[in-house]
């Protein structure tokens, strides 16, 4: 573990379900610069035994009590999707600042209305997408930005596989539910291309715009066989980069994800782990001028506790903003119609025109 620095920021979590257990308590306890302060959720029982796991200083059943708490400095919200964009103005707007899990919301509507609090508030708000800080990542993006000169095209693929499960149960905590847990309104699951999408599109459409920059149209087709679904995906980016995204649920293999990305100088070839095994990309970076290929080791993989090092850097010492922005997050969202309404016309669709829900 890092060793902790003496000024801290102090934060509180919002919903102890799978995401909060596997991901978030951990990375407030293991951050160099944060703490967990508290935990917040309305089931009793599954709320009693986090704290007694994890030792927060505090713990509410009311989140508007967490809120009012005047030690309490930042929320992450680790809920199910419908409640992001909620639970997130009441934070902005009790003074707090924020990490909201991905995605940022379900409709264009919700995320874009969430914008004028932000501001409002003043207060920081960072969108979970923690890929953007893989090493391997990080590393194409400094090449991307700093050698690789003008891109030609990014190619980009995740592929969940039918064995994610009895392998992701070897590496992660036992998950502990509650008949008492607040659910949504409709099942995420009713819906399960809309289900997904979120839960795995947001990662492929942040991806493809952290490397690429903006995405401004998309034409997608998807295909659906023996219970799997398929989404391929063309991509249109504002700096004339032409994409291809393959997001596949689940395919007949071990876990399949990466980018490949053709540039003047160089190109990128990455294969990405599993993200329950803290490992960072694969990722060989190809330099024309001199005709060597380059890997970063990257060998610290804890890229959710990298994420809320890097949001606390921003607010204890002024850092510049690494994590994805509210405009990341909305434009993720956007992606995530715009792929939706071109697999239901069959048209190219562009980013700026939609609206509703994935």
């Amino acid at each position: 573990m890092p060793k902790k620095e003496d000024r801290r920021l102090r934060v509180g979590v919002l919903g102890c379900g799978p995401i909060a257990q596997a991901a978030h308590f951990e990375s407030c306890t293991k951050a160099r610069n944060a703490d967990l302060y508290a935990i917040c959720d309305v089931a009793d029982d599954l709320r009693e035994r986090m704290a007694w796991t994890h030792k927060p200083e505090r713990s509410y059943a009311d989140y508007d009590a967490m809120l009012a708490d005047p030690q309490l400095d930042a929320v992450i919200i680790a809920t199910s999707d419908a409640f992001h964009v909620p639970a997130a103005i009441r934070a902005l707007e009790a003074g707090k600042h924020v990490l909201c899990e991905k995605p940022l919301g379900v409709t264009v509507e919700e995320v874009e209305s969430l914008r004028e609090v932000a501001a409002r508030s003043g207060k920081l708000l960072q969108v979970g997408h923690m890929k953007r800080f893989d090493a391997g990542l990080q590393a194409a993006k400094d090449f991307i930005d700093d050698g690789m000169g003008e891109m030609l095209a990014l190619k980009a693929w995740y592929c969940d596989s039918t064995h994610r499960y009895p392998m992701t149960d070897a590496v992660q905590p036992l998950m502990v539910t509650s008949a008492a847990r607040k659910k949504p309104a409709v099942d995420p699951k009713a819906d399960m291309r809309q289900y997904l999408m979120l839960a795995h599109g947001c990662h492929l459409a942040d991806t493809a715009r952290y490397l690429g920059g903006e995405i401004t149209a998309v034409r997608a087709r998807l295909s659906e066989r023996f219970g799997a679904r398929c989404w391929f995906v063309e991509t249109e980016f504002a700096n004339g980069t032409l994409g291809h995204l393959d997001l596949t649920v689940a395919v007949r293999m071990d876990w399949h994800e990466g980018f490949q990305i053709y540039g003047q100088n160089g190109s990128i070839l990455a294969k990405t782990y599993n993200p329950w095994y803290y490992k960072s990309s694969e990722v060989d970076i190809f330099h024309e001028s001199d005709g060597t290929s380059r890997r970063v080791l990257g060998a610290d993989g804890h890229f959710y506790r990298r994420q809320l090092e890097a949001f606390a850097d921003v607010l204890l010492h002024g850092k510049p903003m690494t994590g994805a922005t509210i405009e990341d997050g909305i434009a993720s969202v956007r992606a995530m119609v715009a792929i939706v309404r071109s697999v239901d016309s069959g048209e190219r669709v562009r980013l700026a025109d939609v609206e509703g829900s994935v």
